[in-house]
């Protein structure tokens, strides 16, 4: 990587402002190449305690701090960031392996929550509530949670970070990050450009480790630790749930997805076709939020399907930093077996192989962009999430039929409807059982939305005015004895 600022470069631990060495040290791969990047510092349970330790001390003074002083310190960091933004992109794409393009969106996405909630930090309202005797005042006021752990994925190293941290900064919360060992650059860039912001010491720790379930089982038992933020699996999210029990947390999770999309014979298809594209194949099918699953209108079925094709054939795969790339690798081989997995079983369960791309000769970790028709619902590739570039599409005959084939999932994060009928995408809004509709558009997610999802894909809401709250306890006052 050839950057302009390579000081951005961090392998240590964050530990009470100071970059510090770990016990040990874990390599970090470019899943597009397969080589190594660099070595990187392992956090231990005993460096994961320290952390604790110092997020507590440095907690007292931070809630103590003004709003606007946050706000301060949040904008400088955001103005970094964007100073920063092409240097960032490149250690993002690289130890990722998104197409560099998408990279750079992601770390514009990332900047907004830095602004967006310095400019929420202001506006921690409490309440002065109607008064049941003369002689009381009754209010609320908010205030910081504690000491947070966030635990944050490889899939957007940089939005899922900010998306977590700036909230938890901005109602006056220290925290403790542990990103994934997969892509911990990204992270450790983005807490250096916070340290030059101005935080203070304590008020951030970063802890790179391939220890995971450890270190995760210590800032879930940790009377110190008030909150756990996590974006991840499911399965995943749940055990976290158990262990943070025992002190019962406040908890924000975003897990899994399986998000349909709804194409009925009145939509325009073409505008279906390119939102389809934009959303199943960001990232190479590696988001949360993916279309997993396409339910098409058996009158239109086959013309959206040879336009889907289409589409799709003008992929380009490749590494991140080539020209021309749309479509980059997965994390890593695990990913493949599993997605070439689901695909073989599909097929063998009677889905049509429509198309496959042709795989780079480059890197293992490729998976061609693959088109599957006339899957059914109980193939595996529709009953949980793909994560992988597999456009899988199902013909359906009634709007009822719609719904209940799209709200067949434990999964309820996200969903995608097409159609010009005014009153039936009203019908379909509410009757979906998720937390977020995309209405003739897949580009859904932004700083200014409540991102979440509802039954097993998580607990709370992240981004927007209804973010913050989920890092502020209110607070009931009750003045007596006024005459």
């Amino acid at each position: 990587m050839l950057l302009s600022d390579p000081s951005l470069i961090k392998n240590t631990l964050l530990l009470n402002g100071v970059w510090q060495a770990g016990s040990s040290q874990f390599a970090v791969y470019n899943p597009a190449t397969g080589e190594e990047i660099i070595w990187v510092h392992n956090a231990s349970v005993k460096d994961t305690q320290l952390a604790i330790e110092y997020a507590v001390l440095a907690q007292k003074q931070w809630q103590q701090s003004l709003a606007a002083e946050r706000a301060f310190l949040l904008k400088n960091w955001h103005q970094l960031v964007l100073q920063h933004q092409h240097d960032l992109a490149l250690i993002l794409a690289t130890e990722q392996g998104k197409p560099l393009s998408e990279a750079k969106a992601e770390i514009l996405y990332a900047a907004s929550f830095i602004e967006w909630f310095a400019e929420e930090a202001k506006r921690l309202y409490g309440d002065v509530i109607p008064t049941t005797a003369a002689n009381r005042r009754l209010m609320t006021i908010k205030q910081a949670v504690g000491v947070v752990a966030a635990i944050t994925p490889w899939n957007f190293p940089a939005a899922m970070i900010t998306r977590k941290l700036a909230p938890a900064f901005a109602a006056g919360c220290t925290v403790i990050l542990k990103p994934s060992e997969l892509t911990p650059l990204t992270a450790m860039a983005l807490a250096e450009l916070a340290q030059r912001a101005g935080f203070a010491p304590g008020v951030l720790q970063v802890l790179p480790t391939k220890e995971a379930s450890a270190v995760g089982e210590l800032l879930c038992q940790s009377p110190d630790v008030k909150k756990l933020t996590f974006t991840g699996s499911t399965r995943v999210g749940k055990l976290l749930m158990r262990q943070c029990a025992d002190t019962v947390k406040r908890l924000s999770l975003e897990l899994g997805g399986n998000a349909p999309v709804l194409i009925f014979a009145d939509a325009d298809l073409p505008k279906a076709v390119a939102g389809v594209m934009a959303a199943k194949f960001r990232n190479a099918g590696q988001t949360c939020v993916c279309i997993n699953r396409i339910y098409v209108e058996r009158a239109v079925y086959q013309e959206f399907n040879q336009l889907l094709l289409k589409a799709m054939q003008q992929l380009v795969q490749g590494s991140a930093l080539e020209p021309g790339v749309t479509l980059g690798p997965l994390i890593n081989t695990e990913a493949v077996t599993k997605v070439s997995a689901l695909v073989q079983q599909a097929i063998n369960q009677g889905a049509t192989l429509m198309w496959a791309g042709q795989k780079p000769v480059a890197g293992s970790n490729f998976y061609p962009p693959t088109l599957l028709c006339d899957v059914t619902q109980d193939m595996a590739l529709m009953q949980q999430e793909i994560f992988g570039p597999v456009a899988a599409v199902m013909p359906f005959d009634s709007e009822q039929e719609a719904i209940s084939l799209a709200n067949q999932s434990a999964a309820g994060l996200a969903a995608y409807v097409y159609s010009n009928d005014i009153s039936r995408l009203w019908r379909l809004a509410e009757a979906l059982q998720v937390g977020m509709v995309g209405i003739n558009e897949t580009a859904i997610s932004t700083e200014v939305i409540p991102f979440g999802g509802v039954k097993e894909s998580g607990l709370g809401r992240e981004g927007s005015r209804y973010g913050i709250d989920e890092y502020l306890e209110i607070k009931h006052l009750c003045w007596g004895g006024l005459v």
